[in-house]
């Protein structure tokens, strides 16, 4: 129980990367960043030195560190009865205000942890072992409103004056970071393209109308996994962005994606379907731009997965709550333009975030229609486990407030390699040329930043 939590302001600042620095080398520190001042996103949230951590291996295996709380024992391998068990801890009975994350859980689920809840049996290998949760307990934060323009340090008077104290004493000293060796394909073109074709072997039998199948690329490399982020990050700042480090592992995610927000019981999730990369001059660019707008085939991806996600989102929220505010409009990136709806609806009073968030976990816009077919068949054809890509990064409030990602555009650190994903929806009239180009697309930007 957070029985003294402060709000107290702090000056300014446009973007959180200068405040996170001094903070990084904390144990669990996590960013969570809205991509400013060139995104479009309002809120960063940065903390560390969790009151407890959880992991979820992975194979399975529920794992909670903490100095000060223990889990009932009856709790010990579910992992998302232990999450909503470390919410309830928190909770203040002094404060009140609309700032989005008072204390509770950030780290990320990964796209393994949904396929195994749902269940699904897996075949495919671990490239990496990251595990299939890591979720820290925050009780303070750092919390920079851009719309507002304010920054808050959210603590007990105790927390206050360490985080204080760890900001004084400035940025470590910069580290180096360097590739050492180019990225590589985990696939040929030419097995992508009998993977593609499996894919249309399945849609035209009806087991599916759209599979998300997605290549690997991967490189070795030294030095600093945040240094490699300010890199990205220069590259294609989005609002949907964290970083996350720890041992020789880490996440990188500049992620343009929201998954599900959930504000005072009214829910939002903003699916991305259709992709064009942007152009080189303006004619060209605004050529692309409306090439996609005016695509049949990425319209009817997108109002697939919008379906997809009404039906997700219906078995937790009200009854004849659901609603479609945006369907396929325009959004555009550095780097690519995309079709962006919103599903909203209202959560049911019965329900928790939490039970949303699993309700509907992983996204529909990185599995395909059905959801549960579509996930039995990336397994079968995908040579390696997702990990945290097509998962999610985010927060959950205790007082029941969260906003999450769709973990794409992420890179993934683990001993001294990286790895990076790169997919897309495959229908009935994909072709594969283009759909083996538009996964490379998606992230050419991502691996030309660091090499």
């Amino acid at each position: 129980m957070i029985k003294a939590l402060t709000i107290t302001a702090l000056p300014y600042s446009p973007d959180p990367l200068g405040i996170f620095a001094c903070l990084r080398d904390r144990p669990g520190a996590v960013l969570l960043d809205s991509g400013r001042p060139v995104a479009t996103g309002r809120f960063d949230i940065l903390s560390s030195d969790p009151l407890a951590t959880l992991n979820v291996t992975c194979d399975g295996k529920v794992q909670l560190s903490a100095e000060s709380l223990t889990a009932p024992s009856h709790l010990a391998n579910d992992a998302y009865a232990l999450q909503q068990w470390l919410l309830d801890q928190l909770g203040s009975t002094t404060i009140t205000s609309d700032l989005p994350f008072l204390g509770g859980l950030m780290g990320y689920w990964s796209y393994d942890l949904g396929r195994d809840e749902l269940p699904i049996p897996s075949n495919s290998t671990h490239a990496l072992a990251l595990p299939q949760a890591r979720l820290g307990l925050y009780d303070w934060c750092i919390t920079l409103d851009h719309i507002a323009q304010q920054a808050w340090l959210i603590a007990t008077p105790q927390r206050r004056e360490q985080v204080e104290a760890w900001l004084a004493k400035g940025p470590a000293q910069p580290r180096d970071f360097s590739l050492a060796s180019t990225f590589q394909a985990e696939l040929s073109q030419a097995q992508y393209t009998a993977r593609f074709n499996a894919v249309q072997r399945y849609i035209r039998a009806g087991d599916c109308y759209q599979i998300n199948l997605a290549q690997r690329f991967y490189a070795d490399y030294q030095g600093d996994e945040w240094q490699a982020y300010l890199q990205l990050r220069q590259a294609t700042p989005t609002p949907f962005s964290g970083f996350m480090q720890w041992d020789d592992k880490a996440v990188l995610s500049l992620s343009p994606e929201r998954f599900i927000q959930c504000r005072n019981g009214e829910v939002e999730a903003r699916p991305i379907k259709g992709t064009r990369p942007r152009g080189k001059t303006y004619e060209e660019d605004q050529a692309l731009a409306e090439q996609l707008m005016t695509s049949r085939k990425d319209r009817a991806e997108n109002v697939m997965i919008v379906d997809l996600l009404r039906n997700d989102l219906g078995r937790v929220c009200k009854t004849a709550s659901i609603r479609v505010p945006q369907l396929c409009r325009l959004e555009s990136y550095p780097n690519v333009h995309h079709l962006v709806s919103v599903v909203q609806g209202t959560l049911a009073e019965s329900e928790t975030p939490l039970g949303l968030f699993k309700a509907a976990f992983p996204g529909g816009s990185i599995t395909g229609a059905p959801k549960i077919r579509a996930m039995q068949i990336i397994d079968e054809l995908e040579p390696c486990q997702r990990s945290v890509y097509c998962g999610s990064l985010g927060y959950i409030d205790w007082r029941g407030s969260m906003d999450t990602s769709i973990a794409i555009r992420t890179m993934v650190a683990e001993a001294g390699r990286l790895h990076v994903w790169g997919g897309g929806g495959l229908v009935a009239d994909s072709l594969g040329e283009e759909e083996y180009t538009e996964t490379i697309d998606k992230i050419r930007h991502l691996i030309g930043a660091l090499e």
